[in-house]
């Protein structure tokens, strides 16, 4: 055999060893976020909650108790208290709610001070990491501040045993452009081998595909 065609047959080898090898890494496509701590360096407060449906409420008026009321938010999105019909909490805080039951209230009481509790929250989708695919369940979670990967893939239960887990990818809405990002995740290799790298923080809103192995 020449030396041209030896030389072409370990060329050829190599090339499918770099094929095989990068079918068996997995890793999804998209760009990489960068890491984060299994722990968070610095606990911190995140933006101000915003009320979704089905969340529950404690309205209380101060001095005048049988104006407050506890209630869960319709799924259209509006509550209904003493002497207020109808009034729209999806999408605003607490501070804004009862600034509006503040206004309502003063039609009939002077100087009302009003106080928005929220007890039980779901948040608007906006607010929730939704997670679909290979999973143990698929979930939409309510976000809370300083969030990681790890925390949502425990709430949901890891991966199931057909998740092609380094596939993985998240959707990400950035509201500055406007547009959709999606980066790649590594779920395999933080979930089963303890890669500190593959834990990345997320963001309200986020969206965790895992697909699933074809065997």
């Amino acid at each position: 055999m020449s030396r041209i065609k030896i030389a072409r047959l370990i060329a050829g080898a190599a090339l499918a060893s770099l094929g095989l090898s990068a079918c068996a890494g997995g890793g999804g496509g998209g760009a990489h976020l960068p890491a984060a701590n299994f722990v968070a360096m610095q606990e911190g407060p995140g933006d101000d909650y915003v009320i979704g449906p089905m969340d529950e409420l404690t309205i209380f008026v101060w001095r005048n108790p049988e104006l407050g009321a506890r209630v869960q938010v319709r799924p259209d999105g509006r509550i209904t208290t003493p002497l207020i019909q109808d009034i729209p909490a999806v999408g605003k805080t607490p501070s804004m709610l009862s600034e509006d039951i503040r206004l309502q209230l003063s039609q009939y009481i002077q100087d009302p001070l009003v106080s928005v509790i929220v007890n039980r929250f779901q948040g608007t989708f906006s607010q929730q990491v939704r997670v679909v695919g290979g999973s143990g369940k698929a979930a939409s979670i309510p976000f809370r501040a300083n969030m990681t990967l790890l925390d949502a893939m425990i709430a949901v239960g890891g991966l199931n045993e057909y998740a092609a887990g380094n596939r993985a990818k998240l959707i990400r809405f950035d509201k500055q452009t406007g547009k959709q990002q999606e980066f790649a995740l590594r779920l395999t290799d933080l979930i089963k081998h303890g890669e500190s790298q593959a834990n990345v923080n997320l963001n309200p809103g986020d969206v965790i595909i895992i697909p699933e192995s074809m065997f």
